[in-house]
């Protein structure tokens, strides 16, 4: 029987290599971040709600969402944050269900989404799988990878549920703290105990 797969991770913590990698093995990885950009894009389910909420200070030249100027206030204040999540997700959901019904019929289904314990979705799983990495490292790459100042970086970190709680509450773990092949090497074990 084919099993849906939560993957999750935190901001840097390599989720996106390895889901990147789990997708090249040939399994369906339904990314959160994905169906979000739809559902936020112009014309898009939560784009009216958003700029009723958020202004139109927050539109590129094009009429686009500017995420990182959304992104600048949504991190700056959990309210706000809590908002937004209101008027993205229950789409986001919608739409995650219905491509994982389709695709559940033929394969393991991963479902990529970096809020999955605290969005309860975990619960939609048949298995959890956290990719995490210590703190420090988590800072080092996020700072290296967005340009973002230490207290930038641990702002962002902050506003999400520490990488040490999703771990403590996975069925399983990928520790990206070494390198990327180790990484590789922990998803095809992972990979094929699903297979058993």
């Amino acid at each position: 029987m084919n099993s849906i797969i939560g993957l999750t991770g935190g901001i840097a913590s390599g989720k996106s290599t390895a889901s990147a990698y789990i997708e090249g093995r040939g399994y369906p990885v339904l990314d959160a971040d994905k169906f979000s950009r739809k559902a936020t894009a112009k014309g898009g389910p939560s784009y009216p709600g958003i700029i009723e909420t958020f202004g139109e200070g927050i539109l590129a030249p094009d009429g686009e969402i500017d995420r990182q100027k959304l992104g600048s206030i949504i991190f700056s204040d959990p309210h706000r944050r809590k908002v937004l999540n209101g008027l993205v997700h229950p789409e986001i959901r919608r739409m995650m269900n219905e491509e994982r019904d389709r695709l559940l019929k033929e394969n393991h289904v991963f479902l990529d989404i970096p809020l999955l314990f605290e969005n309860g979705l975990d619960d939609q799983c048949d298995i959890t799988l956290t990719v995490y990495v210590d703190e420090l490292t988590q800072k080092s790459r996020l700072m290296e990878r967005n340009g973002l100042s230490g207290t930038e970086a641990e702002s962002r970190i902050s506003s999400q549920m520490p990488l040490s709680e999703k771990r403590d509450r996975s069925d399983c773990v990928l520790d990206n703290s070494g390198s990327r092949e180790d990484l590789y090497e922990q998803i095809e074990q992972f990979l094929a105990e699903i297979e058993k």
